[in-house]
């Protein structure tokens, strides 16, 4: 393959593992680690409270999660994801198991080690806001910074930026009892981004929140990621949030991860019955991207020569191919409009990036909601491409259809 098309198809990154938990066990109770062989025995929660008067948190939890991903962590109450994510920061130790971030390993962080991991490489956004009555929204926002011991002209800079960033201008000088929850949600999310520390937990943010200032808040989570690169482990009960916002995703029952996955994975390839209830209703138009059903374009034309172009058209065998130019997507040409071009046009200068017809793209973070009508008015697979230019894919009416319409019975794979 020549550079310039490895340039142009590109890949989707796949980033190093920033966070790994191994063989992690959570039990609480006077005796914990007595417990952990009854555990392995396969004795379930409830006869292991009935008979010890211990609680079993978490059941050998084995995870990695990609630096700059979002990896969402759903189930029930009781099912073990709040304790799950408090282990990332250590506000509770494990019974067993390990978990490293950046391959430092948590568990052998000193006292001081652990303040200053937890100052500047995990931030936190709790689902009831945990804003300082007696601050002012500028001051809640800057207050981790202050506890870095940031210089304080950089840290109101930085406050005003991200005070800016989640739509919050003109409210500095407010207080938490005068901020609606989606205002003072936004303050707790800019309090958490302000830190820019590497990670940032959100334990159930939006669940307090109505159904538009969710969707809102879920909107803003994805504006700022595309452009922060953080890596996000969110907790949630609901589904569809899960499936919305998560890279990757793990749902737990009674502390035991049952299926980890894309959100196309879990959506169409349940591994049980639990699974697949838990995600029924969901409207998949809400929830999966066109990055999710994109398939690779394996032909596209980088040539301006006709007849090179209507050669390779006539190779691989296809009435139709995107046309770059300067590695830049022009359009579309298709094997019946070259051949009429070379029959009328013999002897004039045509390129055929000059002759492509104009067509529209889709992004892959672009929800089928959003895709539907550009789509099923193309009359051809619509090329997928991202921000910077490059060609992800092309998205099929044929796939997005399946996807919308069908059961969970594994139509969407492709």
């Amino acid at each position: 393959m020549q550079d310039g098309r490895r340039d142009i198809w590109g890949k989707c990154k796949l980033a190093d593992a920033l966070i790994r938990i191994e063989n992690l066990y959570k039990i609480f109770g006077p005796d914990p680690a007595s417990i952990i062989p009854l555990v392995r025995e396969g004795q379930t929660k409830d006869h292991i409270l009935a008979s010890t008067g211990h609680t079993v948190g978490l059941v050998n939890i084995n995870l990695e999660i990609e630096d700059g991903s979002t990896f969402v962590i759903m189930g029930l109450s009781g099912s073990g994801k709040s304790t799950l994510v408090r282990h990332l920061n250590r506000l509770i130790d494990p019974t067993e198991g390990s978990i490293t971030v950046g391959g430092v390993d948590v568990m052998k962080l000193t006292s001081a080690d652990l303040e200053t991991f937890r100052r500047h490489r995990v931030s936190m956004v709790f689902q009831r806001f945990a804003l300082m009555p007696h601050y002012t929204v500028l001051e809640n926002i800057a207050f981790g910074l202050e506890m870095q011991n940031t210089p304080r002209d950089i840290t109101e800079t930085r406050a005003r930026k991200w005070l800016i960033a989640v739509g919050l201008e003109g409210y500095e000088n407010h207080y938490p009892a005068n901020l609606s929850g989606g205002q003072s949600q936004r303050v707790g999310l800019a309090r958490a981004l302000c830190t820019d520390t590497d990670i940032l937990l959100m334990d159930e943010p939006f669940s307090a929140l109505d159904p538009l200032i969710r969707a809102e808040m879920q909107d803003l989570l994805l504006e700022l990621k595309r452009k922060l690169n953080k890596t996000v482990v969110f907790i949630t009960h609901d589904p569809e949030e899960a499936l919305r916002l998560g890279d990757h995703i793990a749902l737990l029952k009674d502390g035991e991860i049952i299926q980890t996955g894309r959100p196309k994975e879990i959506l169409f390839s349940p591994v049980d019955g639990y699974v697949r209830d838990f995600v029924r209703d969901v409207n998949r138009a809400r929830v999966l991207t066109v990055g999710d059903l994109m398939k690779p374009e394996k032909h596209f034309i980088m040539t301006d020569d006709i007849d090179e172009a209507l050669k390779q058209m006539n190779e691989w065998n296809t009435d139709y191919s995107y046309v770059f130019h300067e590695r830049e997507l022009k359009g579309i040409v298709t094997r019946k409009a070259l051949k009429e071009i070379l029959k009328t046009d013999s002897g004039i200068d045509r390129t055929t990036h000059m002759v492509a017809r104009k067509i529209p793209v889709l992004k892959p973070h672009t929800l089928l909601r959003d895709a539907l009508v550009t789509t099923l008015d193309a009359g051809h697979p619509v090329p997928v491409v991202s921000e910077d230019g490059v060609l992800c894919g092309s998205l099929w009416e044929n796939d997005l259809v399946k996807a919308l319409t069908f059961g969970n019975d594994n139509s969407g794979k492709g």
